[in-house]
């Protein structure tokens, strides 16, 4: 069955999947019991690989539904903190963690015993070394003198505030997602600082 994208805060999308290993049954938002992973606390490298290790025991707890902290690539510039809520790439996987062929590798064992898969994704804003940054500055939120500016009244400095307002951004923002979707497989987002995005949105 296709897959439908949809944005929520904390569940996943509600909807049947099929995967390699067979098919499997993303739950109602009721039924949801999540484990929530976050890949530095697993390995200091090649962290996708050792989550691997570990499915059948997540299964174990009753889950159904694994929810990835942020997984894209993160800033590398002066500014970074190398917060994994600091994305440099939407499309990319963070490299300490692995590549993104073993993610999918990832998601599809975990499909396999019949649990779902969401992925955090930090929409509001981006890392200062992030290329839309160069290629399309208009995209971002700027003070009166025309600087890029940080989420307002956050100072949450290691970033750069997205402007919503910008129709091609929201749509880049929405090919990205559709990416994680459609070729890699995941089944949601939990959306970060979801109440800094547009409701429009």
């Amino acid at each position: 069955m296709k897959k439908i994208l949809v944005l929520f805060a904390v569940a996943a999308l509600f909807s049947a999947c099929s995967t390699k290993g067979g098919s499997y049954e993303v739950p109602a938002p009721e039924d949801v019991v999540m484990y929530q992973v976050n890949p530095r606390n697993y390995a200091p490298e090649k962290s996708f690989n050792e989550v691997r290790k570990h499915i059948d025991k997540i299964q174990e707890l009753g889950t159904n539904v694994v929810w990835f902290m942020p997984i894209c690539e993160i800033g590398q510039d002066a500014k970074s903190v190398k917060s994994p809520y600091c994305v440099k790439n939407y499309t990319g996987v963070n490299p300490e963690f692995g590549t993104i062929d073993e993610f999918k590798a990832l998601v599809d064992d975990i499909h396999s015993r019949g649990m779902a898969v969401i992925i955090d994704w930090v929409a509001n804003h981006t890392s200062w070394d992030n290329q839309w940054i160069f290629d399309n500055p208009e995209w971002y939120t700027h003070n009166e003198e025309g600087q890029i500016i940080s989420p307002a009244g956050t100072g949450w400095n290691d970033v750069a505030d997205l402007n919503f307002d910008n129709p091609e951004m929201c749509q880049a923002m929405i090919d990205a997602m559709k990416f994680w979707v459609e070729e890699v497989g995941i089944d949601g987002f939990r959306c970060d600082a979801a109440d800094y995005v547009p409701y429009e949105y």
